[in-house]
């Protein structure tokens, strides 16, 4: 007798999640009837379809936000089990009387998860009580509805074994029988299109087994990656230009040109900004420059793909897998119960990995030649065809009344994309009564994305850079003036303001004693930062001293305010990281482009931070009992700004562009001169 597939219903409320046809495709994978309806769905139509359980889906709101997405209340009276996953299980906390808070740093990647009790039955008849999971999340739940229970918990997940013995952990270390290695041949140059290529002297390579061609790329096969990229090099190809190959000067000229305009989005305005500007007895204006950053991952762009008729195997690195796999499944005009994506540990990701074009090649050639395909990522490759931070260039101005901050505006000239919204809530946002921050940007053909603490990288060394030449003007230390202005935030009912004015002055207050600030031995120099991302607040000192007229960073004491702090050791490193990270690329790191080419394409000519240059890193974190915050990008912004307040306390001279090095050459040269 034939199964009623209808006697069991559940239905899925989508609030726009990545995941959630996966979650349909699980539940019929059980045999059990699933239809997805929209969160705006009314309660008649979601009592007509008679479901024996709903699951409410994640999706990219935050419940905290005005007009945020809802269920009818009367659902919850359904007298049915309701399950809900990431923003469904928030938006549950929050119409029950729950609390939810924003979380501001988005936490992705792999979790291990300890099942507590059997939830009233969802863990029912699971023998085994640690799973693992994929979580990713921008807010959390720090008071639960009354009546609700904790079921289960997340653990702690270490493989510092696996990695310090060598055993295959990375998407580059996986294999499979019958696999092929391929090195693919992308335009040299952004705006570039294949007219045609020569494979002769490749397909005569030992180890190539075929050359093919898709799209304006042409990938070359082989039994080593040796072989390939060997193979690759070979290729003789001639390209066209399809669109326009800009380069540096020409961003320069557009970037320029926008700040020099007037046709800006207004971010956020409070007060009477031109007003202010008119009455002020002093007005301070300054622009601040940053290039294009690759983002140099220790572990070059690799992804495995085995397409067969029955279904697509794709493993690697990857920080977005439910995008990816949907974005792979268009491609191949495949269903999405059809893939099947395996994660690997990464070996860096920064944002990188959030683009799956690497996963999309390995696929497409899979399908293509019908073979298991690993395609591997020269370090030429990596930062040739990159997806990279965009060239900024902010204009800040700044109006001084008797003696006093009374107007703050930035302007934001960025390539591709602006800062999101919530980075104009932040400091100073609510310190300066007449306030105003303006976004515009340029169109290009070089693509960018999320760089390590994306916007905030560059955006906290120009902020505190200024604020420390404001206090210079007003004959104030840099610290105190930012403590001063927090207090015009303090007992605010703005529910725009992202940081806290009390937890940024408590993690200021701690750099101060613990940086031994402004009592330190002669010749040595500091420079003083403080910056809110990711939800968490950080100060940095950074101390320098000259050495053959060229500053160099001794040692930074850091602050952190990040809540609880679960593992010390493990957000120690993060921190440690994250700040040799920024003086690195603050100092050093720079990408410019010669008609559509990026000029460095490995490290003999684009500039790391060296073992000898880094310096040492004191770490301190504020103790309290608040939920735990960001910490993997939080210690990265404040730094090129320390960094920079330092030097101009060793120089006099104020760093306006980075990277550093290249202002320091100049400066150096006509000293000697």
């Amino acid at each position: 007798m034939a199964k009623n597939i209808l006697a069991h219903k559940i239905l899925i409320i989508d609030f726009g999640s990545q995941y959630t046809q996966l979650i349909a495709r699980r539940v019929r994978e059980l045999g059990v009837y699933c239809e997805i309806y929209s969160h705006q769905s009314n309660l008649k139509s979601i009592k007509d379809f008679d479901a024996k359980g709903i699951i409410l889906s994640g999706g990219p709101e935050t419940v905290k936000q005005k007009g945020s997405p809802k269920v009818p209340i009367g659902m919850f009276d359904l007298g049915i089990p309701i399950l809900g996953i990431c923003y469904g299980m928030q938006t549950i906390t929050k119409q029950l009387g729950g609390k939810v808070e924003l979380a501001r740093k988005r936490e992705f990647g792999h979790a291990n998860l300890k099942i507590s009790n059997q939830g009233g039955g969802l863990f029912k008849n699971i023998k085994d009580k640690t799973t693992s999971v994929w979580m990713s999340h921008g807010d959390h739940v720090t008071n639960l509805p009354k009546d609700f229970k904790i079921i289960g918990h997340d653990i702690i997940n270490v493989d510092i074994q696996k990695i310090i013995t060598g055993d295959p952990l990375f998407g580059i270390d996986y294999s499979s029988e019958g696999m092929v290695y391929a090195s693919v041949l992308r335009p040299p140059a952004f705006g570039n299109k294949l007219s045609s290529f020569d494979d002769q002297i490749t397909k005569s390579i030992n180890g190539v087994t075929e050359v093919i061609k898709f799209g304006d790329k042409i990938a070359v096969l082989g039994t080593n990656t040796w072989a390939v990229m060997k193979g690759k090099k070979a290729l003789v190809a001639h390209w066209e230009n399809e669109t326009k190959l800009e380069s540096t000067d020409d961003h320069n000229f557009e970037l320029f040109k926008i700040l020099n305009g007037n046709k800006f989005e207004t971010n956020r305005e409070d007060g009477n900004v031109e007003s202010a500007f008119k009455d002020a007895d002093k007005i301070i204006e300054r622009t601040y420059e940053s290039p294009f950053l690759p983002h140099n991952c220790m572990e070059p762009m690799n992804f495995y793909a085995n397409v067969t008729d029955k279904k697509v195997h794709l493993v690697g690195p990857i920080q977005t897998p439910a995008w990816t796999s949907g974005k792979i499944a268009k491609i191949l005009n495949r269903k999405p119960e059809e893939i099947h994506l395996e994660m690997t540990r990464m070996g860096g990701g920064f944002g990188r990995r959030l683009y799956g074009d690497f996963a999309e090649e390995a696929a497409q050639i899979s399908n293509i030649t019908k073979k298991p395909i690993q395609v591997i990522f020269s370090r030429e490759d990596d930062m040739g065809a990159g997806t990279y931070r965009p060239a900024i260039k902010y204009r800040i101005k700044a109006a001084i009344k008797e003696g006093k901050l009374t107007a703050y505006h930035l302007k934001e000239a960025a390539i591709n994309g602006n800062m999101y919204g919530l980075i104009a809530n932040f400091f100073p946002a609510g310190c300066v009564p007449n306030y105003r921050v303006s976004t515009a940007n340029y169109k290009s053909n070089i693509t960018t994305g999320a760089w390590r603490a994306p916007f905030t990288n560059f955006l906290a060394f120009a902020e505190q850079s200024f604020f420390s030449e404001i206090a210079t003007e007003l004959d104030k230390d840099h610290p105190q003036l930012i403590i001063d202005l927090l207090q015009n935030v303090k007992g605010t009912t703005d529910e725009r303001i992202q940081y806290s004015p009390e937890r940024m002055e408590e993690t200021i207050n701690l750099v101060i004693k613990k940086s031994n600030w402004g009592k330190t031995s002669e010749g040595i120099y500091q420079g003083f930062s403080a910056y809110y991302s990711h939800n968490t607040h950080v100060a940095e000192v950074a101390d320098v001293e000259l050495k053959n007229g060229m500053p160099v960073v001794k040692k930074v004491t850091v602050a952190v305010d990040c809540g609880i702090v679960v593992n010390p050791l493990g957000a120690k490193n993060q921190v440690e990281g994250g700040v040799i990270d920024g003086i690195g690329h603050a100092m050093y790191g720079d990408l410019s482009f010669k008609k559509g080419t990026p000029q460095s394409v490995n490290f003999d000519n684009y500039r790391l931070i060296r073992m000898e240059e880094t310096p040492e890193v004191k770490t301190y974190f504020v103790e309290n009992n608040l939920s735990p915050t960001g910490l993997g990008e939080p210690g990265l912004p404040p730094a090129g700004g320390a960094v920079a307040n330092a030097i101009y306390k060793a120089t006099g001279e104020r760093l306006l562009k980075q990277p550093f090095i290249n202002q320091l050459k100049i400066s150096k040269s006509k000293l000697l001169g």
